[in-house]
């Protein structure tokens, strides 16, 4: 076989590899994504916070945060009890973009349904964006970063 050939082979060898190696982590991280809607839906405070790395940082559409891991569950356990206890949210136009191989900013658009005020009168439904920073450790991708948009909420006054 000529050198050329067997150049041209292993690079497109090398390069199915690259691309199968990106499948692999898009899926992954889409499969994060549904690791949250999953766990948001069944109010599951400890398997939502499952999903983000230890030293996480989660803001939420208010600009109200929480820090770490145990604290994005400690943040979440009485709202999942309480306001969002009937919730249903879901997920669509995932957008990846891969700054690294390790590292992935990722926009996700939601869309909740069965929330409720403070005084359990419902409000309507919502739909949002989730922009997220995720990072690749130790062969798994989680959430490093966390801000939540409300696309559907009234402007602010000026």
């Amino acid at each position: 076989m000529p050198i050329k050939a067997v150049v041209c082979a292993l690079l497109f060898s090398m390069t199915a590899l690259g691309q199968s190696g990106k499948e692999a982590d898009e899926k992954a991280i889409r499969d994060v994504m549904d690791r949250f809607m999953d766990a948001w839906n069944r109010h599951d405070a400890h398997a939502f916070a499952a999903v983000f790395a230890e030293d996480a940082d989660f803001t939420n559409v208010l600009g109200i945060g929480a820090s770490g891991r145990a604290k994005i569950e400690e943040f979440h356990a009485p709202v999942f009890a309480t306001i969002f206890k009937n919730s249903h949210q879901k997920h669509d136009d995932i957008k990846i973009r891969f700054i690294r191989d390790d590292i992935a900013a990722v926009d996700v658009h939601w869309q909740m349904t069965g929330a409720t005020d403070p005084q359990g009168n419902p409000r309507p439904d919502r739909r949002g964006l989730l922009n997220f920073v995720m990072a690749k450790d130790a062969g798994r991708w989680q959430i490093v970063v966390m801000h939540n948009l409300d696309l559907s909420a009234p402007p602010l006054p000026k």
